[in-house]
């Protein structure tokens, strides 16, 4: 039995335009946020992709987005392991105070995670979600910084998935899971260049 993933970065968030640094802290979606979600539900209704259950991180923005893609009116789970790295007191200051890639454990000297013990729970956390879930297609919305923790984790991959796979807002890794094993299928990204910033 194989298990679908699909883990989603939430739309562009209020922070996002600004240039602020956003993990545990949280700031609404923009319109282009909502739009952006609406235009990845839109792919999803068009390709007859279906989820059997969705979760989402706590942080509004990752709650919100799934709202939007999966629907309103559905219900889902809402998970604090799934949220972005805490930053410590680094939250919503300006991006330009973010030292060099690899972050490491940089934040954990400011009141916030140590790289491994952030790419540990969100670790666990799709894998309980995937274990939980044989044989069924899965939405999981979190956060950017997130995801690629998960994808590193899983892939050995250590570059940027934002620079080397075009990984955006709303843009979706895809795995599938059987055996205790994540495979790495696609990454799903869509064109939004009409919007307006």
């Amino acid at each position: 039995m194989t298990t679908k993933i699909y883990l989603m970065r939430h739309g562009q968030t209020l922070f996002n335009k600004l240039h602020k640094i956003q993990g545990a802290s949280d700031s609404p979606l923009t319109a282009k946020g909502i739009r952006q979600a609406e235009i990845a539900r839109d792919h999803f209704e068009r390709e007859g992709i279906t989820f059997d259950v969705a979760y989402a991180s706590t942080s509004e923005r990752a709650s919100d987005t799934l709202e939007i893609v999966f629907g309103q009116n559905k219900d889902y789970h809402r998970l604090k392991s799934l949220k972005e790295w805490d930053f410590g007191t680094f939250e919503a200051e300006s991006e330009h105070l973010n030292p060099p890639l690899p972050y490491g454990d940089f934040f954990a000297g400011y009141q916030g995670e140590r790289e491994v013990d952030f790419r540990k729970r969100i670790s666990q956390a799709v894998q309980e979600i995937a274990d939980n879930h044989p044989d069924q297609t899965v939405l999981i919305v979190s956060h950017g910084a997130a995801i690629a923790q998960f994808f590193k984790d899983k892939t050995n991959f250590e570059g940027s998935i934002s620079k080397e796979i075009g990984f955006t807002n709303c843009s979706a890794l895809i795995f599938d899971y059987q055996d205790g094993a994540f495979e790495y299928v696609d990454v799903l990204n869509h064109d939004y260049s009409e919007l307006a910033d």
